[in-house]
């Protein structure tokens, strides 16, 4: 199982990612350690905002990828309202696909 996630920094900018596992990534990112991304080495990481389960790494990338393209007032209502994801996304990916994990 993969996870695409959404993350908040103090800054209020959001960091799009995907990981098999949401809360060693999400410590990771906090921590600031080898494996975080370079955007949160720079970007303190407040939360995770939201987060999709997909079947594998492609259909993650997919969205990780797809969600990275939009707007951040986008990102800002998709994180209001995951339904919106068919919306944003419906000529690019098969929304359902992915399920909401958590909000």
């Amino acid at each position: 199982m993969y996870y695409t996630y959404i993350l908040r920094c103090k800054d209020d900018s959001l960091y799009t990612g995907i990981t098999t596992n949401l809360e060693r990534r999400l410590k990771e990112h906090k921590e600031k350690g080898e494996k975080a991304a370079k955007y949160t080495i720079r970007h303190e990481v407040i939360k995770m905002e939201i987060a999709w389960k997909s079947e594998n790494r492609a259909l993650a990338s997919k969205l990780e990828f797809n969600i990275k393209k939009l707007t951040k007032k986008q990102k800002e209502e998709l994180i209001k309202n995951p339904q919106l994801l068919s919306k944003y996304l419906r000529d690019k990916i098969q929304a359902e696909l992915y399920n909401e994990y958590f909000n």
